[in-house]
């Protein structure tokens, strides 16, 4: 429906919703966790995403992300705050350029810092720690390419495993195969899908267990579900997804 000449709209928004559960025996199923996140895509390209998630399993974790990138999808600047275990643990802003990273901080562990990260181009991308940011980190893997690449390195606010650290600019890559194009169904609805395996992450202090994603294979890179190994033992599903205002 065309609006009146007195308004003006030149975004999309698409709105959803994220399910945690536990893969462990004794929770096989059980919910530990949640995120809902809305996405702008803008007319000229440019995507913004805010998401907020919710980690039950103690020391609980609650992080705020907001992350926006450019038409080519490099990030511009973004904003984490994460509370642990009911407590501030840290908020920050960060700021990309061509040639650097930039993030001013306060954190309960560290206090008030100021980060100036010299890089050899554009950050490719930016990991906030939210699922559906986890999504969009797919995108770097090249379509046309070899079935296991490594990814361009790119900035992350946190090398913690659940993102509970922090924030701050450290810089990561990973091993990531393209595992198959399959048709998905998840409680949102059925999609046409690509199913990447991460496997080592280089650049953590801990080595991260196997992580299976599937993504839509529109171009949009939404994240339609996950599972991680190892002692970890989790399973993330898109559970609602709409475009209505």
């Amino acid at each position: 429906m065309a609006l009146p000449e007195y308004l003006q709209r030149d975004h999309k928004i698409i709105r959803g919703r994220i399910a945690y559960t536990s893969n462990k025996p004794d929770r096989m199923g059980h919910e530990r966790g949640r995120e809902v996140f809305t996405v702008v895509i803008h007319n000229d390209g440019r995507r913004s995403l805010i998401a907020h998630a919710e980690i039950d399993d103690r020391p609980s974790v609650l992080r705020f992300e907001q992350l926006n990138l450019d038409p080519q999808w490099r990030p511009t600047d973004a904003f984490i705050r994460i509370t642990v275990g009911d407590t501030f643990r840290g908020s920050g802003w960060f700021r990309f350029t061509d040639t650097e990273a930039e993030c001013e901080t306060f954190t309960s562990v560290e206090g008030r810092m100021s980060q100036r990260w010299p890089l050899s181009g554009p950050s490719p991308m930016f990991g906030g720690h939210a699922i559906f940011n986890d999504g969009w980190v797919t995108k770097l893997f090249d379509l046309k390419g070899p079935q296991t690449q490594t990814l361009p390195r790119f900035v992350v606010s946190s090398t913690d495993h659940r993102g509970a650290t922090g924030p701050s600019i450290s810089l990561v890559s990973a091993s990531v195969s393209l595992v198959d194009r399959d048709k998905v169904t998840v409680k949102a609805g059925a999609f046409d899908a690509l199913h990447f395996r991460f496997g080592e992450v280089h650049g953590l202090p801990v080595e991260h267990p196997i992580y299976e994603v599937w993504v839509t294979a529109d171009g949009n890179y939404t994240f339609l579900k996950g599972s991680v190994s190892g002692y970890m033992m989790t399973a993330y599903e898109l559970v609602e997804l709409s475009d209505r205002l």
